[in-house]
């Protein structure tokens, strides 16, 4: 294929793996639920310039993710496909600036190289079929730090100024995503690229400033605008939020420092493996690596020292191990590098254990009866009574992956050591294609077809207890657990009942409409002795009670 139609292919190949099926998993409880809620009730109230939830000012994150998924409900209704649309167009954008870039260091085939390579990655993959924040807030700091290293090339050049304002709208457009950690990890990167270049001037001192003062402005667009209508208390409890995740290990997300660690290294399978040879370069700042280098570096260091640690806190770090195991094997088709058995190995395990495990699990819940009685968690138990239909052929997915995989590793090694040149210039070999297509067709059908079925063991009673109740002058409500799920599944509208957030109330009070609540087995013993509950069901590791 002539080089000028990549990026046809590489869009069409976006469309095809990340747009369909997006609304076929209900969304998940929290992050999925909860953004989707903050930008369904702006749908509601028409106040997109205030952020909430419960129909309550919520300060954890700014809104521009949550306009994003305000305009796609608008256009396509309240649900899951709308609410996941925003990334799924982000991951497609990703794709063509991987190539973009690529092409403009290495030529089109590391671009295709590139882009294919974060297609066919676990973790990158699934996030852009998600509705949470991270996809397009990592977008938005790569760009920044593109357009700064390209500002600094230029340096007293021509142009160099308007690089300098696009890196700071992209920083600025970042923070209006997440928050002020944007603006931390595009300055700590280019703070370290200067330390390690001996702090030899990289930007103008006014391009410098020409950045800070645009990505502020944008940020003040939002936040400036909320401390002149409303005064600075929501900012200061914005504050507090983001000290309090560095600090303390919110909602029970506390993890050992190395967690973000192993996340990365199975998460980003088969690139990270690839881009553990590379994850150290020179000091030479006109050298993309290094910036990429220090971008991981500073992703990982950061938020493995934040106390709170989910998955996708440091999913920034996924770019640049995607572009660094693209230098990995771009140089290993080139011959400047050696194929070694330690990789043939890195990628042999976690491939072998990454295919095991997605044949096994179709199996588990088919023979769960057998599982059951190893598992000591009431509610994981109760989980697996769902009433799930499995074909007995689900796990032909999986193993069909993993031998593909494994083919595809051996192949790829034995091509690199014959030193093949019969490639042409800009093509891929087709062990290159079949390494990361495995992973994006396997996990094309994963979500199709398995996701559902595990999704159903997860929230498939929960989800039916409010949808069931939608459109009812009722009260529905979880009790004793942490849930969004009853805002957005059960369309909550305002104006809201006060005294509904109180669970005292729920439980004992003088209730003016007939309530609804669901709480989890482990928790419910200290509800079915209340007088004022009658038990409805159990489902699934869920208990329903009506108000009498």
């Amino acid at each position: 294929m002539n080089s000028r139609h990549y990026p046809l292919l590489i869009l069409a190949l976006g469309a095809f793996f990340y747009l369909p099926f997006l609304g076929r998993v209900h969304l998940f409880d929290w992050d999925e639920i909860n953004f989707a809620e903050s930008a369904r009730e702006m749908l509601v109230t028409g106040n997109f310039a205030r952020v909430q939830i419960n129909f309550e000012p919520f300060w954890e994150k700014p809104p521009l993710f949550f306009w994003l998924q305000a305009t796609a409900m608008s256009w396509l209704g309240v649900g899951e496909y709308a609410a996941r649309l925003p990334n799924a167009l982000i991951g497609i954008a990703t794709l063509l600036t991987f190539y973009r870039v690529g092409t403009y260091l290495h030529g089109p085939r590391f671009g295709l190289l590139w882009a294919v390579g974060y297609l066919g990655a676990l973790t990158p993959h699934l996030y852009f079929k998600t509705g949470i924040i991270d996809p397009t807030f990592n977008l938005f700091i790569f760009l920044g730090v593109w357009y700064t290293y390209l500002a600094a090339q230029r340096h007293d050049k021509p142009k160099a100024g308007q690089l300098a304002a696009l890196a700071g709208l992209f920083v600025g457009l970042a923070i209006l995503t997440k928050g002020p950690v944007g603006a931390l990890l595009a300055g700590l990167t280019f703070g370290i690229v200067w330390a390690l270049a001996r702090f030899r001037p990289l930007l103008r001192f006014g391009h410098a400033l020409l950045a800070v003062g645009i990505a502020l402005g944008i940020a003040s667009l939002w936040f400036g605008l909320e401390i002149i209508q409303n005064g600075p208390w929501f900012l200061q409890e914005f504050i507090e939020y983001q000290i309090r995740l560095f600090s303390t290990p919110d909602a029970g997300h506390g993890q050992p420092f190395y967690y973000h660690f192993v996340v990365v290294l199975v998460g980003c399978f088969p690139l990270s493996i690839f881009a553990i040879r590379y994850l150290t370069a020179s000091t030479d700042p006109r050298d993309f690596r290094l910036w990429m280098v220090v971008l991981f570096w500073v992703v990982m260091i950061l938020f493995s020292i934040v106390k709170t640690k989910i998955v996708h806190y440091s999913s920034m770090a996924w770019f640049p191990v995607s572009y660094l195991a693209a230098r990995h094997i771009a140089d290993l088709l080139a011959g400047r590098v050696a194929w070694n058995r330690w990789l043939t190995a890195g990628l042999l395990l976690i491939g072998g254990l990454l295919g095991l495990l997605l044949t096994a699990l179709p199996v588990v819940g088919r023979f769960k009866a057998m599982l059951i009685p190893y598992i000591n968690d009431p509610f994981a138990v109760a989980n697996l009574q769902a009433n799930v239909t499995w074909g007995g052929w689900e796990w032909i997915i999986g193993l069909a992956y993993l031998a593909v995989l494994l083919t595809a590793i051996i192949r790829l090694g034995h091509f690199v050591r014959a030193r093949r040149n019969n490639v042409p210039e800009n093509s891929l070999p087709g062990p290159i294609w079949a390494l990361f297509g495995a992973t994006a067709v396997c996990l094309w059908l994963y979500l199709a077809l398995i996701v559902p079925k595990i999704e159903e063991y997860v929230q498939g009673a929960v989800v039916r207890f409010y949808t069931e109740r939608q459109g009812q002058d009722v009260y529905a409500e979880p009790i004793g657990y942490k849930s969004y799920a009853q805002l957005f599944y059960f369309r909550k509208q305002p104006p809201v009942n006060p005294k509904t957030r109180q669970s005292d109330y729920l439980l004992n009070g003088p209730v003016d409409k007939p309530t609804y609540l669901i709480t989890k087995i482990t928790v419910a013993d200290q509800y079915r002795a209340n007088p004022n509950l009658r038990l409805i069901r159990e489902e699934n590791g869920y208990v329903l009670f009506e108000r009498k």
